[in-house]
Parts: structure tokens; C-alpha cells; sequence
């Protein structure tokens, strides 16, 4: 397997850093932290170059939040120059791993993403009669640092680019720990669950280890048990095949497997052989041969976002411009299954109007 050195100085590299400043500053340009941070731009990226070269940068605390949809998830946010730190690793390590995913690992990958999933899981759909349902219980709370640290050093050879990673890992030990379920593993003594684990949801380079860690499981579908239909969106995926059987065996051996080797836990209920005529729900839409229908869950929180968005626009606290960017997002979104009627039924339903003066 190769391994790669002489990493960690093209990490701290200023032009590296400059560009890595310039993504996490994306779409933020009006929050304080980044104002600040743009305001002495140079000198904050001077600073950080210091602290990288010199080892002696420690990373900052998180801001928690919670998000609802699709379910209530803990957000937290690391600090601005937190940020830049990670996109400027990333820069430098994601093409060492990216030639190793296999090709349906669809999340957080360029020229991938959920549409791409959603014609990948149709095609299937087609072609097979069953398909084997997982995802991971409390997967960014359950993974394990140790793992993920021996799986980055089986390719990073450079120490100080695997300290800095190291140091990235463990400032997000704990943060999800009241979303953490006890999984006790072969093997295991009554502290284990105790082990470091867990990556914050919301850091650039959680989304990036998290495809790292998963690539171990991605391999085993296809090396070991040698599936041909296979594709992962996160910590949902699908196997497909013709025999019923050979699912409901494999199901068996991606649980050994996820315990053993990453000490991860499927779902006890969410693990299903099914057939696939009666359609395959993934990515908020349900599979059929021939069509593709939105579920019932993604209409009820649009509805409820619309609602939201008409109080907003009566109380001239959002624009109407930026309304209808958020229809037309959804509704781009909506148009790769067959919604048209759904979606012209809800948009006569809706008006906007304005109480103000």
C-alpha cells in the first residue's frame, strides 16, 4: 500500500493557506467572526502559518446548535481559523484518499452528490428483484478515533500531518455525547463504550473522514462479498441482487464486519430485505422502475418551511428574492421524481403577502 510523506509543509504553505481561507469563507462573508478574521486578513494567516510550522497551534471550542430537519441533529461549529486549518489539510490529503473510494460513494465527493445517487439507486432498482437496506446507529457519535487514526496511517506516512490530524479528531471528543448510544462490541470490557469517539457534525473534515472510515466497509462489499449493485450515501446504503437469500446472508456479515473491524452498530429495525417492486426509500424519494416519488416526510417539512417563509415575508424579515431562491431550490429538488402535479398543487396554495406600513 502506498504511503505518503512530506505533507505537512505543503499544509502550512501560504498559498495553500490563502486559498483554504478564501473556501471557508464561502457563503460567510457577513458573519462577524469572518469579518473579523478578513479585516487582517494577512496577518491572521502569517499567524496561523506560525503556529502550524512551529506545532504549537491548538485548536478552539465549538458553538453548538441544533437543526430539525430532516430530524433534530447537534450542529457544532468550530472557530473561523478552525476552519481555514481544515480546508487547508483537506487541500492537501483528500486526493490521496479519493483514488481509493470506489465509484457509488456518492456524499461529499466532487462530481458526485444526492441527484447522481438518486439515478445510480434507480438503475438499480430496474435491474435487481431485492435490495438489503442498512444504515449505522449514531454513526458521527460512534466513530471510533483510534480506528480512524490507524486507517489515516496506513496512507498518511508524514507524523506531523497525522498529529495535526490527530489534534483535529480529538478536539471533537465529547460534543456528541448526549447523542451517543452505548454499543459494547466481541471482546469488549464493561469500558470500552469509554473509548475517544465521535466527529462533530458540521466540520469539513468530519464529512472527509467520515468517507474515509466507511471506504473500509465500502471495500469489504465489494472485494469480500463481491457485490455488483452496491452504493453509499453517508451511512446509508444499498446491496442489490436477484436471490433473496444471498442479501439475508450478507446482512449477517456486514454486521460482523461494521462490529469487529470499526465498531459500528446497523440498525436492528433499519436493516431490511425487500423486494424491490415495492419501491426503495433513499435520499427522500421512493424507487420504482418506471418512477420516482417524493416521500411523504420531504412535502410535510416543505410545507412547513413555506409556512415559515410566508411569516418571514410578512414581518419583512426576508426578501422576496430570497423566497423564491428557496422554492426554486426545492422545487429543482423535487423535479427529479415525478412531482409535477405536487408541486404546482402546493405553489397555488401559497400567497404571499405583506403586512408592512
Amino acid at each position: 500500500m502506498k504511503t505518503y510523506r512530506n505533507l505537512y509543509p505543503q499544509v502550512y504553505d501560504f498559498e495553500n493557506l490563502y486559498l483554504a481561507y478564501r473556501a471557508a469563507r464561502r457563503a460567510k462573508r457577513g458573519r462577524a467572526e469572518v469579518m473579523r478574521f478578513e479585516q487582517r486578513v494577512e496577518d491572521q494567516l502569517f499567524r496561523l502559518q506560525e503556529e502550524l510550522r512551529d506545532q504549537t497551534y491548538q485548536p478552539g471550542g465549538y458553538r453548538h446548535f441544533y437543526i430539525y430537519e430532516p430530524k433534530k441533529r447537534k450542529i457544532s461549529a468550530a472557530p473561523f481559523r478552525d476552519r481555514v486549518v481544515h480546508h487547508a489539510l483537506v487541500n492537501i490529503i483528500e486526493h490521496l484518499f479519493e483514488r481509493k473510494f470506489i465509484h457509488d460513494s456518492y456524499a461529499c465527493r466532487v462530481g458526485k452528490g444526492t441527484h447522481r445517487a438518486l439515478d445510480r439507486c434507480t438503475q438499480f432498482v430496474r435491474q435487481y428483484r431485492f435490495v438489503l437496506q442498512c444504515d449505522v446507529a449514531k454513526f458521527f457519535p460512534t466513530i471510533d478515533h483510534a480506528i480512524l487514526l490507524g486507517i489515516l496511517g496506513r496512507t498518511i506516512a508524514d507524523p506531523q500531518a497525522l498529529q495535526l490530524c490527530a489534534q483535529i479528531i480529538a478536539s471533537g471528543a465529547g460534543v456528541l455525547d448526549s447523542e451517543r448510544e452505548l454499543f459494547w462490541f466481541p471482546g469488549d470490557d464493561l469500558f470500552a463504550p469509554l473509548r475517544p469517539q465521535g466527529l462533530p457534525i458540521g466540520n469539513l473534515t468530519s464529512q472527509f473522514w467520515a468517507n474515509v472510515y466507511l471506504n473500509e466497509l465500502d471495500q469489504f462489499v465489494k472485494r469480500e462479498l463481491k457485490c455488483r449493485a452496491y452504493l453509499r450515501y453517508a451511512d446509508d446504503f444499498l446491496l442489490f441482487h436477484d436471490d433473496k437469500a444471498t442479501l439475508q446472508g450478507w446482512r449477517a456479515e456486514l454486521r460482523a464486519f461494521a462490529a469487529e473491524r470499526l465498531r459500528l452498530h446497523l440498525h436492528d429495525t433499519k436493516c431490511q430485505v425487500f423486494p424491490t417492486g415495492s419501491g426503495v426509500p433513499f435520499l427522500g424519494f421512493r424507487h420504482f422502475a418506471a418512477y420516482r416519488r417524493l416521500k411523504r416526510p420531504s412535502v410535510v417539512r416543505f410545507r412547513r418551511r413555506l409556512r415559515g417563509l410566508q411569516r418571514a415575508y410578512a414581518d419583512g424579515r426576508v426578501s422576496l428574492e430570497k423566497v423564491g431562491e428557496s422554492i426554486q431550490s426545492w422545487c429543482a429538488h423535487a423535479a427529479h421524481g415525478n412531482t409535477y402535479r405536487l408541486r404546482n398543487q402546493i405553489l397555488r396554495q401559497t400567497i404571499f403577502r405583506s403586512v408592512r406600513g
